[in-house]
């Protein structure tokens, strides 16, 4: 029996190659502990700039869109044989939300996102998870 029994894990997923790598590893986990699995998904308003009436139906925009695509990740998860998977789409700050979930733990998330400037370094939403988080924290590449 493994010293950590995970019995929620979340993965953070920004469509990006990296985080799409991180759900096929949590979804693994997932399968390995018959932990339930949480996608989680944040529309970073953080990055706009000004907060415009523009910017928040640009957000609502790009929430709707990734809900889609989070539940057909979900699909697959399920498909893949996991038994429960919940889904989570929030604007806002990823890093905060990401350090602030309930109940989990273990959060699996990719070394880069989507921010070009950040693919130079450990990306920030993944470096402040790992300082700010309060459960194990797997980084995938």
């Amino acid at each position: 029996m493994p010293k950590n029994n995970y019995k929620k894990i979340a993965v953070a997923i920004d469509f990006s190659e990296q985080s799409l790598n991180a759900f096929e590893q949590a979804t693994e986990l997932a399968l390995q502990y018959d932990a339930t699995l949480m996608l989680v998904n944040v529309v970073d308003t953080k990055s706009f700039g000004s907060i415009s009436a523009y910017d928040l139906k640009y957000a609502e925009e790009l929430k709707k869109e990734n809900i889609s695509k989070i539940e057909n990740l979900k699909k697959t998860g399920l498909e893949a044989g996991v038994k429960e998977i919940e889904t989570v789409v929030e604007t806002g700050s990823p890093k905060g939300i990401l350090t602030q979930l309930p109940d989990v733990s273990l959060i699996v998330c990719g070394a880069t996102g989507l921010n070009q400037f950040e693919k130079m370094v450990l990306g920030s939403v993944a470096e402040r998870i790992v300082r700010h988080a309060k459960c194990d924290v797997l980084i995938v590449r």
